[in-house]
């Protein structure tokens, strides 16, 4: 097939789903052509090399890439400035989709609300090309920095999209139901689960430097990699482990906007077995998973997380590392199926704190059967050779589809 492919971000942004997509379609024989802009996430500046402008094209056998020039939201982005971004994307993109999409047989949508108005403008120009949507995530309120009339118009753009589509493909079974009450007809919607970076996520086993930046007096360690944000709640996790002074140590790598506040709890209750690493590369992680005994997902009690699933707990499980899951719907629904760890509800600290003691007390021998168990069930349901053979087959059905109507 000649395969379109329209995503707000493309590597070398840390873009892995719409990246590895296009290069393993490519790989498959397909003709692959993304329409994309220019990288400038998640630093806010267009990255060092490259240079905004409007004939920029990359080809590499079967992949060819368009990236096209948009407004950058430097820094800390107001409200508008994510707007003009977004916007100012889908009208580039809207300029050169015609020529540059010309003859796909399918379009393929990476769908964020940052793409909303592009997954809108670029289809209807290409007038009957079928169009799948990936659909990343369905809460515009994030984006729009709660400004009410940006929501608005974002979940309007979405809204047509959505019942644009021929089909969609969601990351969570539950976020099936977000997307038809948002529009979308419920038998155009299947689930097709992300997958993580198996380049870089894989069973590992410690380093002594790794066990020397995690590990203290032989305790368990739970282990957060990532952002420290609103999403997360983390200040749950440190109050259920200053519970547990001598029994574990919660080790929480990366930063964020809720760093300075998860810290400050930390101090204020005196929790000495809680430590920051600040951020690391992503190369790194899967040796600091490997000197931890559990890797910790965390998603606060709301509406919009319970049909998700964080790509940590894909990168955690393909490691084969067992978890502990504060979270709801079906994050945790996952770890409980495949018995691939430990759950509890989220933002409730004692519940946690109780998940903490008994991941403590497990014998290693059956946390290793537990990360066993996760990197199967990661094999089974979510790698990339599981994920793109759903993803081809939806393109295959729609372009089939419409070519014989």
């Amino acid at each position: 097939m000649k395969i379109g492919i329209l995503s707000y971000h493309f590597p070398p942004e840390p873009a892995f789903i719409p990246g590895s997509l296009a290069e393993e379609l490519a790989a498959r024989g397909h003709e692959v052509r993304v329409l994309t802009g220019f990288p400038d996430y998640p630093g806010g500046q267009v990255y060092p090399g490259w240079r905004q402008r409007w004939r920029h094209r990359t080809r590499d056998d079967r992949l060819s890439v368009r990236r096209v020039p948009k407004y950058v939201a430097t820094g800390e982005p107001s409200t508008g400035a994510r707007m003009a971004s977004y916007l100012t994307f889908a009208g580039s993109a809207a300029l050169v989709a015609r020529r540059f999409l010309a003859g796909i047989d399918v379009l393929y949508v990476f769908q964020l609300p940052a793409t909303s108005f592009a997954a809108v403008s670029v289809p209807r120009l290409l007038g009957r090309v079928p169009t799948v949507l990936h659909v990343q995530d369905v809460w515009p309120e994030d984006a729009a920095g709660g400004d009410g009339r940006w929501t608005a118009r974002l979940t309007a753009a979405m809204t047509r999209a959505f019942r644009a589509a021929d089909r969609i493909a969601v990351v969570a079974p539950s976020m099936r139901d977000l997307v038809v009450a948002a529009g979308a007809d419920p038998e155009r919607v299947s689930v097709v689960l992300n997958w993580t970076d198996e380049r870089i996520f894989q069973p590992a086993r410690p380093s002594a430097e790794a066990n020397q930046l995690v590990r203290r007096d032989g305790r368990c360690v739970v282990m957060h990699a990532g952002t420290i944000g609103a999403r997360q709640g983390l200040e749950t996790a440190v109050r259920a482990a200053a519970e547990l002074d001598r029994s574990m140590d919660l080790v929480l790598v990366g930063s964020g906007a809720d760093e300075p506040r998860v810290r400050g709890l930390a101090t204020e209750l005196r929790a000495e077995n809680v430590r920051f690493v600040e951020r690391r590369s992503p190369l790194d992680m899967p040796d600091l998973y490997a000197a931890a005994d559990y890797q910790l997902v965390m998603l606060r009690d709301l509406p919009e997380l319970r049909g998700t699933v964080p790509g940590k707990l894909q990168a955690a499980l393909s490691c084969a590392a067992p978890v502990v899951v504060s979270a709801g719907g079906d994050t945790a629904e996952l770890v409980e199926r495949t018995r691939a760890g430990l759950s509890c509800q989220p933002e409730d600290w004692a519940s946690l704190a109780d998940r903490f003691w008994l991941a403590a007390t497990i014998p290693p021998s059956a946390r290793v059967d537990m990360g066993r168990r996760g990197r199967e069930a990661y094999l089974r349901e979510m790698s990339l050779p599981a994920g793109v053979d759903r993803m081809e087959r939806l393109l295959r059905e729609v372009a089939r589809n419409r070519a014989t109507a």
